[in-house]
């Protein structure tokens, strides 16, 4: 069961969106979960600053995943994000801030897994 939120400075159309999902599904298999249990949350347009400074080009992604995902997979899938959002945006890695959630108890269609 994973969560990837993406918010992102630049406006994004839908197809750039869709791209951009499609690629996470891809990077979520480093940590070792499914993209078919994938949910996903692009947030484009907002206002990000770093260091005091609005960045004009920015992201901060979280990554919400069921149980406790391996310290080598969470640096492969940064990586991979990282790497994503450089060659779809043109976002520099320095202005790019991942974070790793482990979840221990996460619910889905009403029931606990």
């Amino acid at each position: 069961m994973p969560f990837i939120n993406a918010k992102i400075s630049l406006p994004l159309d839908g197809a750039k969106k869709e791209t951009l999902k499609t690629r996470f599904g891809k990077a979520v298999t480093l940590i070792g979960k499914p993209e078919s249990y994938l949910m996903v949350d692009i947030e484009a347009g907002h206002d990000l600053w770093f260091a005091g400074k609005k960045l004009e080009k920015g992201a901060y992604v979280s990554v919400s995943a069921f149980g406790s995902p391996s310290r080598t997979g969470c640096a492969k899938m940064a990586a991979e994000l990282n790497k994503i959002l450089k060659e779809e945006l043109s976002i520099p890695g320095d202005s790019i801030y991942i974070t790793f959630h482990p979840v221990d108890t996460w619910a889905w269609d009403g029931s606990l897994f």
